[in-house]
């Protein structure tokens, strides 16, 4: 049975309900949560220090790749069969490089400029979503090349809770890893807008336990606790120095983060003069 939210994603496995859940917890990644709202992480420095490695030694090798190769293009002389097809190879070798290049360059910058983990931010007494991350921080492949050259480009922007379903895609890895991700619906249908990346790349059923906890935060459930949390409820002004500052959050949705009820929320974006 293929996925309700239309286009389909690549990978696809399952879609996700939305509400109270057992299978549940925000193990490692819950930073700060009061009765207002919570932020989970969604990059651990692990992962980020591995990739960053990773993609780093991928990079370096493809950029030295590609200028031998093109200069071996040059001086090749097509006087034989065989070196025809010496150039073909050398030509598929040089396509298949740049491709690399353009499918990792965008791991190495989402990596060497995390912000704090790209949180996410979920208010459950307005129903809204908030998210602060690394503009290549998602599963795209096709990208503007322009945008390489803005490494450290974010993307934060606010969303309805309503409006967001989860589904979870494969990696097609030999780990079996699975993503969660969060597919931005038009209000009321099943026509997917736009995409966030919400827990990226881990085995197996433990991806949606993160996913399990955020619903039933949002419902209210006691099986959300959030003493487990990095940072205590008392701690939101530590938290939001360690976390949020300077991290180019608009101040007015810095203020959104706590508020009660959709009044509130329409006075504070009349405040900072937020266009709806």
């Amino acid at each position: 049975m293929p996925s309700k939210y239309r286009p389909q994603l690549l990978g696809w496995i399952g879609d996700l309900e939305k509400g109270k859940n057992y299978l549940t917890s925000p193990e490692d990644r819950l930073i700060y949560a009061n009765d207002n709202y919570c932020v989970l992480k969604r990059k651990i420095l692990f992962d980020q220090i591995f990739y960053l490695f990773l993609a780093g030694i991928i990079n370096i090798v493809s950029i030295y790749t590609i200028p031998t190769l093109i200069l071996a293009l040059i001086d090749i002389k097509i006087d034989s069969d065989d070196v025809k097809i010496i150039f073909i190879v050398f030509c598929m070798m040089l396509i298949l490089n740049i491709f690399i290049l353009y499918i990792i360059i965008p791991e190495f910058y989402q990596n060497l400029f995390p912000c704090r983990g790209n949180p996410i931010i979920f208010n459950r007494k307005t129903g809204k979503v908030y998210v602060n991350e690394n503009y290549f921080f998602n599963f795209k492949i096709l990208r503007n090349p322009l945008t390489f050259l803005h490494p450290n480009k974010r993307r934060i922007k606010e969303y309805d809770w309503a409006d967001l379903h989860g589904v979870a895609i494969h990696n097609y890895s030999s780990y079996s890893l699975v993503s969660d991700i969060l597919m931005v619906c038009k209000p009321g249908t099943n026509q997917t807008i736009d995409h966030i990346m919400f827990d990226p790349a881990r085995k197996g059923v433990g991806s949606h336990l993160i996913w399990g906890w955020v619903n039933n935060y949002m419902i209210f459930d006691k099986l959300a606790d959030p003493s487990r949390s990095i940072y205590p409820t008392d701690q939101e002004d530590k938290f939001k120095q360690k976390i949020i500052k300077g991290q180019g959050w608009p101040k007015w949705m810095i203020e959104a983060f706590n508020a009660t009820t959709q009044d509130e929320l329409a006075n504070i974006k009349q405040k900072y003069q937020v266009k709806q």
